[in-house]
């Protein structure tokens, strides 16, 4: 086996607030290897964002790493001073944020930020550098590039700066692309061709890729493996077909259970009971066991490690202890 690109170890997330340490990532451990693009699913308030804002070193203060570590390519970035992490990030870590208007200066063209960010990381001149940079927006689907690079991100559409923004994130040709919701803002039509051209020009490139959102639908055109996420821990991680031909977790399953598809006979969808803990209320042993269909004693007194299955899954649920040996990485 390849090493990995990314390996992510038993990484921990607090927030000290007055009335005491909430825990918001609770010993999150997964790999992503070279090429693979990992999707990463959950509702909201899971911790899918604060895994992607970890990796890259933005966690907003009073965030902090409390516990764990962070590997790409054989090197621990979690504890690189700022300095370094800042070249680590853009270089060889990119990002693509939900917003595209927070990753766009609007008082710069989109010239002057690209030719910036591809000159910090690279050893080119400025006509070099806009060269490429008309050549990434060309390739990105922003049609006429060497004319509209020179306009303001208002001047584009919600799509066409999403475009602008992957154009951006892959400037520097990183190992690794962090693609945090990148289609939620945008049309169903458009979502498909962002989402076609981050994937596209990603296996050109061989780099691997993080897809964060709440969107299976997103997850199963487009990643290989997928992670599930409650309340800051992992529930199941494995190739994306097994997960949702036959999950195994319970909430994975009612996830499945919850999305239309065109072949269904039943009236009704499958309806997960209540809402996802508030972090200062994560009940004591699985964080599932009020929502859980298959809740026993266990359940409410000792909290799951993920358990190594034999098709190459795993999964943090005890219904499958006796079955399986446990282990603490995914």
């Amino acid at each position: 086996m390849a090493a990995p690109l990314l390996s992510v170890r038993d990484l921990i997330v607090e927030f000290p607030t007055r009335r005491g340490t909430l825990r918001a990532l609770d010993r999150v451990s997964f790999d992503i290897a070279e090429g693979e693009v990992l999707g990463m699913v959950g509702e909201s308030g899971a911790g899918k964002s604060l895994t992607g804002a970890a990796i890259i070193g933005l966690l907003e203060p009073p965030g902090r790493i409390a516990g764990g570590e962070i590997w790409l390519r054989g090197e621990r970035i979690d504890n690189l001073p700022r300095e370094k992490m800042r070249r680590v990030r853009g270089r060889r870590i990119g990002m693509v944020f939900q917003d595209p208007l927070t990753s766009l200066n609007p008082l710069y063209t989109v010239a002057e930020q690209l030719i910036e960010t591809i000159r910090t990381h690279m050893d080119l001149s400025e006509k070099e550098a806009r060269a490429r940079a008309v050549g990434l927006l060309d390739r990105v689907g922003i049609p006429a590039a060497a004319r509209r690079i020179d306009d303001y991100p208002h001047h584009f559409s919600g799509g066409m700066r999403q475009r602008v923004v992957i154009a951006l994130a892959l400037a520097a040709e990183p190992e690794l692309v962090i693609a945090d919701e990148p289609t939620t803002a945008l049309d169903v039509s458009v979502q498909a061709q962002i989402i076609d051209v981050l994937k596209e020009i990603c296996a050109e490139r061989g780099a691997s890729v993080m897809l964060i959102t709440h969107d299976m639908g997103v997850i199963a055109e487009t990643a290989d493996r997928v992670a599930v996420l409650y309340a800051g821990r992992l529930a199941e991680i494995g190739p994306v077909r097994d997960v949702i031909q036959a999950a195994e977790h319970p909430y994975t399953a009612g996830l499945m259970g919850s999305i239309p598809t065109l072949t269904q006979t039943a009236e009704r969808l499958t309806q997960i009971p209540g809402s996802m803990p508030r972090l200062n209320a994560i009940p004591q042993g699985c964080a599932f066991n009020p929502r859980c269909p298959k809740v026993f004693e266990r359940c409410y007194r000792d909290q799951p490690n993920l358990i190594a299955r034999a098709d190459g899954r795993h999964v943090s649920c005890w219904l499958y202890d006796a079955q399986e040996k446990e282990v603490s990485h995914g």
